[in-house]
């Protein structure tokens, strides 16, 4: 059982980190778009938003697998 403890831990730190490297990709690419089109801006930032959004999303979905897997 402890190790079970140990996979949803390790498993719910790589998906923190992979939504933490995703999002600062997105970032990097919208600040690029940004700097060679300044008037798109508002467009950028939406989809930039939605782009992290959806990696929040299957990040969360991520963690509680594994939450959910360290209770049984």
């Amino acid at each position: 059982m402890e190790m079970a403890y140990l996979a949803a831990g390790l498993g719910a730190g790589i998906t923190a980190i992979g939504a933490g490297v995703g999002i600062g990709i997105i970032g990097k690419g919208a600040m690029e778009a940004t700097a060679r089109q300044p008037e798109a801006t508002s467009e950028i930032r939406t989809s930039m938003l939605i782009s992290a959004a959806f990696i929040e999303g299957v990040a969360l979905f991520g963690q509680v697998v594994c939450f959910i897997l360290a209770i049984k």
